[in-house]
């Protein structure tokens, strides 16, 4: 489904892209992504396609806002029931919350389910209406880290099992991770767009990099030096060569994978390592994430866990492996 909206107030924002599947629209806070949701449910002034100038009771719909917005003195067939009609509503209700796995808890109240059961019963309700598009507000907002994985994954198989595209906004790259398509937006605008293998790969800006949730990624500058190009980290107060894509020097964003930063003992470091201390050490599964202080700056380096780590410590940035753009000032 392609959407295309336009918003003036209180925010001006246009967004246009396909939504194909369990699609994601990552964002920063404050870029107008709840907006947007809001402008095709019919809840904000806009003008876009599809469901341009109907009302909101009658556009093809099912949103599913932060925190779930259920009635707290419904219980969780009643909420479901209430975007029914008819006799059969309770009959309709239960087997919708049948098909999202929680019949077993048809007569408990919100305030007595955990977040993920709370956001299965939203999305329950959500299919009472026979959407053609389902809204998704930051699904991951208010569920622990723990349990988050675990329900995503559930509500992205419970999308796909329904056949209805979906569209998430959120700013956690976690959720942008599992998306079938991923949409970036920075400023207010559509910057990149593809699978998300795809982006985050190949992020094409440094705002887009930041987004993904990136690490070592800083801003610099290119500046020539005998006869060379140097990309200068002032935070880190250092200097290195790059390769020979610059033609003038220029305000850049630039970022080092931390698995391609090379951590030696400073006592018997050449003249190109960078000294560093280390300030946190972050242990994921066999790898251990240490974040190292450069001056002002902090690098992130990717060792397996358990290594030998150097009483005094250094670094060495492989020129191949830095990335930099040009900053738009964005």
């Amino acid at each position: 489904m392609h959407i295309d909206y336009r918003i003036e107030r209180p925010i001006a924002l246009h967004a246009a892209f396909d939504v194909e599947g369990f699609t994601v629209l990552l964002g920063a806070s404050g870029e107008g992504k709840s907006l947007l949701l809001r402008a095709i449910a019919g809840l904000t002034p806009a003008q876009g396609e599809p469901f341009g100038g109907m009302a909101a009771q009658h556009r093809a719909v099912g949103y599913l806002p932060q925190g779930y917005a259920l009635f707290p003195h419904l219980n969780a067939w009643q909420n479901v029931a209430f975007a029914l009609r008819g006799a059969q509503r309770r009959m309709q209700a239960m087997q919708l919350l049948e098909r999202v796995h929680m019949a077993d808890f048809a007569e408990r109240y919100p305030a007595t389910l955990s977040g993920g059961q709370q956001q299965r019963v939203a999305l329950a309700r959500a299919l009472a209406r026979r959407p053609q598009l389902l809204l998704l507000d930051e699904p991951t907002s208010a569920l622990d880290p723990v349990t988050r994985d675990d329900v995503v994954a559930e509500l992205i198989a419970e999308v796909h099992e329904f056949g209805i595209p979906a569209l998430a906004v959120s700013h956690d790259p976690h959720l942008a991770a599992v998306a079938d398509r991923l949409v970036l937006m920075h400023e207010q605008r559509i910057i990149q767009i593809g699978p998300p293998g795809s982006v985050y790969a190949h992020p094409v800006s440094g705002a887009a990099a930041r987004l993904l949730g990136h690490r070592n990624v800083h801003r610099g500058r290119i500046e020539a030096s005998d006869g060379a190009w140097r990309l200068v980290w002032r935070d880190g107060g250092i200097a290195f060569p790059v390769d020979g894509r610059a033609d003038a020097e220029m305000e850049v964003d630039w970022t080092i994978d931390p698995e391609a930063v090379s951590l030696v003992d400073a006592r018997d470091a050449s003249t190109d390592a960078i000294a560093a201390s280390i300030e946190v050490r972050h242990v994921i599964g066999r790898t251990m994430q240490l974040g190292l202080r450069c001056g002002m700056g902090r690098l992130w380096v990717s060792v397996s866990n358990g290594r030998p780590i150097p009483e005094a410590v250094a670094v060495k940035l492989p020129a191949e492996s830095i990335r930099w753009w040009a900053r738009d000032n964005t």
